[in-house]
């Protein structure tokens, strides 16, 4: 699916896959090699980087709706099908599968604070690497998405190596999507 673009504009994007903010000036030439999860994975002269949906524009793509529906809530909790559907729109930008399909996320947890003021979401995930730099990148893009959620007033979101990732823990609609079945 590689499409030639120019940048119109500067950008802030993210080398992949050291996780290093890096400046792509406009008019540079990119190649957009994925479009998933409201981000874009693109080539450049020196390797692979991500571009944040926010700065679609920049690529002569729309700007994509951040927004979740309201769902709806008991008690104002937060729903929790609400939250796994943000998790699934969460990509490594490597991989064409979303963090939920590939395996990485290993528990979703709701809680109030004591205090009563809304809802903590607390995500457990690791990554198919432990020296992947993108590690940040993609827990910080996780929690932007799950504290969209109606009722959601903060999300951490935790990065652990055990156990370790490896294949098997990719869903079926995932291997299906990677071509291992």
């Amino acid at each position: 699916m590689s499409k030639e673009r120019i940048l119109t504009r500067d950008v802030t994007a993210t080398q992949i896959p050291a996780g290093n903010p890096i400046t792509l000036a406009a008019g540079t030439k990119v190649h957009l090699t994925q479009t998933l999860g409201g981000s874009y994975t693109v080539i450049i002269d020196f390797g692979l980087a991500r571009i944040d949906g926010r700065d679609a524009d920049a690529l002569g793509e729309a700007v994509a709706e951040a927004a979740v529906p309201p769902a709806p809530v008991a008690g104002g909790v937060p729903d929790s099908e609400a939250i796994w559907d943000q998790l699934k729109k969460v990509y490594d930008p490597e991989i064409p599968v979303n963090i939920v399909d590939l395996g990485l996320v290993y528990s979703m947890e709701v809680d109030q604070p004591p205090d009563g003021s809304g809802y903590h979401v607390t995500v457990t995930m690791t990554l198919t690497a432990p020296g992947c730099g993108m590690g940040p990148a993609i827990a910080e893009d996780a929690r932007s998405k799950v504290v969209l959620v109606p009722g959601v007033s903060s999300a951490d979101v935790r990065l652990v190596w055990e156990p370790p990732w490896n294949q098997s823990m990719i869903s079926e609609e995932g291997k299906m999507r990677l071509g291992l079945v």
